[in-house]
This record gives C-alpha cells, sequence and structure tokens, in this order.
C-alpha cells in the first residue's frame, strides 16, 4: 500500500525585495568593518539569488513598527529572541492556514477527511502551535491528529514525509496534510560575523504543504507515489551547520566548507541509497535538489555527474526566493512537475541537506488515476 503526495502548494509572504536591496540595507547596519563590508558584498554577487520575500518591511526603509532600531548615535539594535519569536507567533499562523488550504483545495479531499496534521518549522515557537491553528482555520474534526517538527532545519520536510507515509501505511483511510512555514528573515543579525552575513544572504520567508494518502489519486489526476525515503550523517562534518538560540536570536553556524563537505561524501551516500532499491543515478529522470545555495548545488550536481539542466528547477527557485529552509523542497517539486508534467515511468528522486551534516533522500514515481 503505497503513500501518495496528491497535491503540493506554497506560498509567499507579498514583500519582495531584490537582493542588492537587502545587501545595501545590511552595508548600512554594518559596523565600520571595510574588510566584512568587501566579504557581505562579495557573498550577495555570488549568491545566485535574485529575490527574497520577508514579512518584514524594514529592508525597503523606515517603516511605523521597526524591527530593527537605531538610537541617537546611529548605531543599530536588532530584537531579541522574545522580540523576534513573537513576531514569528504573529505572522506564522495566517501562512500556515492559508498554505495548507490551497493544498487540500488542490487535492480533491475536504476537511472533514483530513486525519492528521503534521506542522514543521525551525524559526519560532508558540503554542497552542501552527497545528492547532490549521486545524481551527481549515474547519478540521476535532480529532485531527496533530504532530509538530521543530528546528530540524533544512531537511525537516523529509521526517515530515517519513512520518505521514508511516501514518497512511497503518490506516488506509489516512489523509494527511504536511504544512511548512519559515521566517527566516527574523533571524537575521546585524553583525560583523561570517556565519551571521551567509545567513543573512541565503535565507528568505516561504511556506511549502502537501496532502498524501494510500488512496489512489483520482481519474485523470496525477500523485506521487512515495517509493522510499532515506537519511544519511555526513562523516566529519557536525560543526560544520548548526542552529542555536542565542539571546539576540537565532545563531547560525554555516562553515565555508559545507559545499566541500556534500561533495566529498554525496556520491557514495546517494549512490549506496539507490542500489538497495536496485538503482543507480542514471536510473532516475529528475532530481529535485534542495538548493541551500548557488556551490551546493554545483558541488551536488558535480560530484552526482549529472546533466547539466539536471539541477535548473532547483536553480530557478534559488533565484525566486532564495534559501527557505524546511519549506524549500515544496517549491522544487511544485515546479519541477509544473514545468513537465509527471510521466508513468519516471524515477524522480529529492536530496536535502542539514544540521549533522544530515542528507536526507526521497524516491517518487508518478501514479495517474485511472
Amino acid at each position: 500500500m503505497a503513500a501518495h503526495i496528491h497535491s503540493i502548494a506554497t506560498l509567499v509572504p507579498p514583500l519582495r525585495y531584490p537582493q542588492e536591496q537587502i545587501r545595501d540595507f545590511m552595508l548600512e547596519a554594518l559596523p565600520a568593518d571595510e574588510r566584512a563590508r568587501r566579504l557581505l558584498r562579495r557573498m550577495y554577487s555570488q549568491s545566485a539569488i535574485g529575490f527574497r520575500h520577508s514579512v518584514l518591511g524594514d529592508l525597503a526603509g523606515p517603516v511605523a513598527e521597526p524591527f530593527f532600531t537605531r538610537d541617537a548615535a546611529g548605531h543599530w539594535h536588532t530584537p531579541t529572541t522574545g522580540l523576534r519569536n513573537a513576531r514569528y507567533a504573529r505572522e506564522a499562523p495566517a501562512l500556515f492556514v492559508n498554505v495548507a488550504r490551497a493544498a487540500l483545495t488542490q487535492s480533491g479531499f475536504v476537511p472533514a477527511e483530513v486525519t492528521h496534521v503534521i506542522t514543521v518549522s525551525c524559526t519560532g515557537f508558540f503554542n497552542p502551535g501552527p497545528d492547532f491553528h490549521v486545524v481551527r482555520g481549515l474547519g478540521l474534526a476535532e480529532s485531527t491528529r496533530r504532530v509538530n517538527i521543530g528546528f530540524m532545519g533544512c531537511y525537516a520536510l523529509f521526517p515530515a514525509l517519513a512520518a505521514a507515509e508511516a501514518f497512511c501505511r497503518a490506516d488506509a483511510r489516512a489523509v494527511v496534510l504536511v504544512v511548512c512555514v519559515e521566517l527566516c528573515s527574523l533571524h537575521i543579525q546585524l553583525k560583523a560575523d561570517h556565519d551571521a552575513m551567509l545567513g543573512g544572504c541565503l535565507f528568505g520567508d516561504g511556506a511549502g504543504a502537501l496532502v498524501m494518502s494510500a488512496r489512489e489519486p483520482r481519474a485523470g489526476h496525477t500523485a506521487l507515489a512515495v517509493r522510499a525515503l532515506g537519511s544519511v550523517l555526513l562523516p566529519d562534518s557536525a560543526a560544520a551547520m548548526a542552529w542555536t538560540i542565542g539571546d539576540d536570536g537565532f545563531d547560525i553556524a554555516l562553515s565555508s566548507y559545507v559545499p566541500d563537505l556534500i561533495a566529498a561524501h554525496i556520491q557514495p551516500a546517494v549512490a549506496g541509497w539507490l542500489a538497495l532499491q536496485s538503482l543507480t543515478t542514471t536510473a532516475v529522470t529528475r532530481w529535485a535538489v534542495h538548493p541551500g545555495g548557488r556551490a551546493i548545488l554545483d558541488k551536488t550536481a558535480a560530484a552526482l555527474a549529472l546533466p547539466p539542466d539536471a539541477v535548473q528547477v532547483s536553480r530557478d527557485v534559488l533565484h525566486e526566493v532564495g534559501n527557505l529552509s524546511s519549506a524549500t523542497l515544496c517549491f522544487v517539486l511544485e515546479r519541477l512537475l509544473r514545468a513537465k508534467p509527471a510521466q508513468r515511468d519516471e524515477t524522480i528522486c529529492a536530496l536535502a541537506f542539514g544540521p549533522g551534516l544530515t542528507l536526507e533522500m526521497a524516491l517518487f514515481s508518478p501514479v495517474v488515476g485511472a
């Protein structure tokens, strides 16, 4: 009994910033450290990101309710962790509810059929949480089972898929709504620190949702059957990417060596896992790779010897919205299927990376309802 992804929806906040505009804001806010300013300019020029979305209006100029403030001497101050999280609690529920509603509408299921809600985020916490808001906002049954997956980072959609698949395998009637929302811009740090500047250069705000069920897709509708899910911890890489909670926001550790670590280990990890499914990389017809950054896409494609256009959709997503942490793979999968309708004989492989370094993998096959 295979679990099927029946629909995928994505959503971004309405405020859309050219990457150069965010760069100029960061340059203005940085201390007078010319070396750091040169590094920041280089990061932005090499990012391959054209635009990012945010719930914050500050990045375009003064606003009535500033998130970042300046004192009389002109020094910038960033919000405390409490203020950042309060903004998350204010902004996130609507994104959770609206993207969930879009995915449910596209799926063909109705609210009364939803049995489980899985919410995913690493950029904020509150309770009653987003799962509660999705149940109430969509008018789901009071008995809907709820799970929240928090603080796992860019690969967190995959543990959510694994949980959703388990629910579907356990109950043929299960209909699982998976919803990811990340408000990464709330954790921008205004300091001349390499990791903080790199994080501020890459991440944007966005939401993704999908509906999974063991039920066959409705007539004429294409779903993605989940063939396999896998996870590998890459060796000697735990310190390269980390995410902790500090007094002035969430602090990221993001080594410039992450792309090289991925390049060194991804081929044997992916090839070994595919071999367990009796496949090779050449048997994969399409790739959905998490666009963690330009260098990550470059190194992944080279290490796996992929055709030049294999990660083009991932590059397009990176250019359009940046890295959206756990929500990003929804954008890649949605655009991958929009660019070219799925064929029955295809094998789609999705990859994502996150703290650990963790490599998550998934195999999908299109199924057309009879």
